[in-house]
């Protein structure tokens, strides 16, 4: 069996992000849903951006955004995710590569547009985000190469991903060939509403599949259907192996059998937007494990990366992470 050539390889929604600042009557006049992800459909996505203010237009998808911030801690990282052949298309393959990131999936010839997030802003840094899947909903297992799978350290999958038939069963693939390749393979929960529609799934794909899981508190509450973070954590110890399970300005827990590390949040002068804080924890955190770093300093990485992103607008760095982390010798 030959080594890794890669440290993580990425898969899940490829997405364009339109980014904007908007007052809290906008969210209310427009019944979009406060700090939400809400899938929409062509006929609204074309109505809330006719709506929208000036917006900033941004690669993304949380798998996309982990794997840029992995290549910015000087990281070797793939992804795979499906756009289609048009305009946003090319946006986002040449942005994926001109970052370092090995993005080979073959866009779509025909069927829906490459998929787009509004991503609506409120002065207090919450993201009310309003999803538009398109192209990205077409990925299945063959666009699931398994060299380039086997290729990598760590598989990283999103739970956005989880919402056709299709992307199921090509993230089944995805980790089957992991797996047995004797590499990790790791999850993100995504969001509390991947969790309430998928929680059977989820919990299965964890005891079946998953050797290091991400969440945030109140996915993993949401997942065992508990109010006792301490008991929910008891609970995913049992399912896992190790755990990252970010709680915002508390900082994170390292699950890791009986052992709890915590790690406190990197200070942040001003808190200009949070998308994509658990996208950055994660590269932190994958980069740091894919080195053999301890899990402490995993997280460390983690919490610089998502501190870093939180104070600026847009899901991915703005500064080399690698040169911050050797800055706090954290590398």
């Amino acid at each position: 069996m030959s080594s890794p050539t890669l440290d993580v390889i990425t898969i899940g929604n490829a997405i364009v992000d339109v980014l904007a600042h908007v007052d809290e009557p906008f969210l209310t006049e427009n019944a979009i849903e406060k700090g939400a992800m809400t899938l929409i459909d062509e006929a609204r996505a074309k109505e809330i951006y006719g709506l929208m203010p000036p917006a900033v237009e941004i690669s993304g998808g949380s798998a996309g955004n982990t794997a840029a911030g992995i290549a910015s801690l000087g990281g070797e990282v793939g992804y795979v995710g499906k756009v289609r052949d048009d305009q946003l298309g090319e946006v986002f393959t040449h942005d994926m590569r001109a970052i370092g990131v090995a993005f080979e999936t073959a866009p779509s010839e025909s069927g829906p547009a490459t998929a787009r997030c509004f991503i609506l802003v409120t002065p207090d840094a919450q993201r009310s985000m309003n999803t538009y899947l398109g192209a990205c909903q077409e990925l299945d297992t063959g666009d699931i190469d398994p060299g380039f799978i086997a290729s990598a350290k760590v598989l990283y999958m999103e739970g956005y991903l989880y919402d056709r038939p299709t992307a199921k069963e090509a993230f089944h693939k995805a980790a089957k060939i992991s797996k047995e390749a004797g590499n990790k393979v790791s999850l993100t929960l995504s969001d509390s509403f991947c969790v309430d529609r998928y929680r059977d799934e989820f919990l299965g794909l964890i005891k079946q599949h998953i050797d290091i899981l991400f969440a945030n508190e109140d996915e993993l509450k949401s997942l065992y259907e508990m109010d006792d973070f301490n008991a929910a954590c008891d609970l995913l110890a049992s399912h896992c192996d190790l755990a990252a399970v970010t709680r915002s300005e508390k900082g994170s827990i390292i699950v890791n059998g009986s052992e709890r590390l915590e790690v406190a949040a990197f200070p942040v002068d001003k808190l200009v937007d949070t998308t994509g804080a658990g996208d950055q924890y994660a590269a932190g955190f994958l980069y740091g494990y894919s080195q053999g770093l301890d899990f402490t300093t995993c997280g460390k990485l983690g919490s610089m990366a998502a501190a870093e992103v939180i104070s600026h607008f847009g899901a991915r760095p703005e500064v080399g992470l690698a040169d911050l982390a050797e800055s706090h010798n954290l590398i």
